[in-house]
């Protein structure tokens, strides 16, 4: 007999949290090998947790909408063939609270327990709404360090998050006799006159709630955006945010796509867009400049090797969500065909994995799908990049022939794109659009699929 942790799996480079939306199986239930357990989601993708072992499921330690760090364990499994189907779960200890009487003038607030097992069912969301990796908790319990002292350590991370620098560095000041954070001891417990307590009004007294005027409606944002509304206002407050704009004559390009799309998907049995195109255009410029393919992890940067594009699809919702072709550059055009469609299908359908919009190091985004010119994207983090492209419009253009100049009407396309100026200067973000946008007008009219 044996119990087995389940773990919050690991959702991609940038994810650092998920939100349990459903258990679909409860304390006591039989559980298969590889059968979920769970429905979670991230601003990134819904997904589903399954069993990695046979058993009963013997404890659930988190409940529907709670927000859990990657790696936390968040329930047990019970194995072995002498376990009874009717195990229940283990109960939680109650946070006790005693009262003395009024004639004292205190009340006994919280009495907070510092055992190592009780330390790890934490939520790294504390009641401060302070947020600790899974590593730092880890530290924390096998050290000794209470929540308490944990929400008084000075954080010199993103947002003010303790480090694995800050953690080490406590415990280190804490053995060799260095002041620790004023808080009390965790076997103590902390009073507060009952005078002050009566004389608080209610919350709700001095607030000013919101009227509106006119016809309105209001509408409550779903999961989903508010997931990609606080992913879009973290990368603006994390990255320096530069756009530079460009044009291209996509003549060349349009007419071919026209000659050969009908063949194409009688051949292949999938369309030829426009979007496996572009994509084909900045790989090959990725490869010429490879620094708009990195992260940035303090004063590192990480360059990577793989060329994985992430694609911005709209969903029905209304909603956003990136989808990632992996090894883009090792793709032909009837392979890169596919994978898009096969990704903006599975997004459009709900059918995504999580695995699908993982590992992205740059990022597409089609404005003009919707009619748009141009658009100044907000960077998907932790990539430093991300390019937008416009409607393709005819226009009348001056056209350099050996003859002279001459008035044409050119199929024309604005690109612009937004790169993180830590790492992505203005020279190097012009040059790399430039280069794209060259690619997109010197393309070969001429060549086969």
């Amino acid at each position: 007999m044996a119990v087995v942790d389940l773990i919050m799996p690991k959702l991609g480079e940038s994810i650092m949290e998920a939100t349990i939306l459903k258990w679909l199986k409860q304390p006591g239930d039989t559980v298969q090998m590889d059968e979920t357990v769970l429905e979670i989601a991230t601003d990134k993708v819904d997904s589903e947790v399954p069993s990695t072992t046979a058993g009963i499921i013997h404890e659930i330690l988190f409940s529907v909408n709670d927000v859990v760090p990657i790696g936390t364990v968040i329930a047990r499994i019970r194995t072995g063939a002498e376990e009874a189907v009717s195990a229940a779960p283990v109960a939680a200890a109650p946070v006790q609270e005693s009262y003395n009487s009024p004639a004292q003038e205190a009340v006994v607030i919280e009495t907070v327990s510092h055992q190592s097992s009780g330390f790890k069912q934490q939520t790294s969301n504390s009641n401060t709404g302070r947020f600790y990796s899974p590593l730092v908790l880890n530290i924390a319990a096998s050290e000794g360090v209470n929540m308490v002292e944990l929400e008084n350590i000075p954080g010199t991370g993103n947002e003010g998050r303790v480090t694995k620098k800050d953690i080490l560095q406590y415990v280190s000041q804490r053995k060799s006799g260095g002041q620790r954070p004023e808080v009390r001891s965790t076997t103590d417990s902390i009073v507060i006159p009952v005078a002050k307590v009566e004389q608080q009004e209610p919350e709700t007294s001095n607030q000013q709630l919101t009227t509106y005027t006119g016809n309105v409606e209001i509408i409550e944002m779903d999961r989903m955006r508010k997931l990609i509304a606080d992913h879009m206002v973290r990368s603006k407050q994390t990255s320096p945010h530069v756009t530079s704009f460009t044009e291209a004559d996509v003549t060349n390009m349009v007419m071919w796509r026209e000659k050969v799309k009908k063949d194409f998907e009688k051949r292949e049995g999938t369309k030829l867009t426009f979007t496996p195109l572009f994509i084909e255009a900045i790989v090959r410029c990725i490869k010429k400049f490879p620094l708009v393919n990195c992260s940035l992890d303090g004063n590192n940067i990480i360059v990577k090797k793989d060329i994985n594009i992430g694609m911005a699809t709209a969903l029905p919702s209304g909603n956003l969500i990136v989808p990632v072709i992996k090894n883009a550059d090792q793709l032909n055009m009837v392979g890169l065909a596919k994978q898009v469609n096969s990704l903006a299908d599975a997004a459009r359908n709900g059918k995504l994995k999580a695995d699908d919009t993982q590992g992205g190091t740059f990022t597409l985004t089609n404005v003009g799908t919707f009619g748009s010119l141009m658009g100044t994207p907000i960077i998907n983090q932790p990539q430093v990049a991300i390019l937008a492209v416009g409607a393709i419009k005819k226009r009348p253009v001056v056209v350099e022939t050996p003859a002279g100049d001459s008035i044409a009407i050119r199929h024309m396309m604005y690109l612009s794109m937004s790169y993180d100026h830590r790492i992505v200067d203005g020279s190097l973000g012009a040059t790399f659009l430039t280069a794209v946008a060259k690619e997109l007008e010197n393309f070969n009219g001429e060549r086969e699929f």
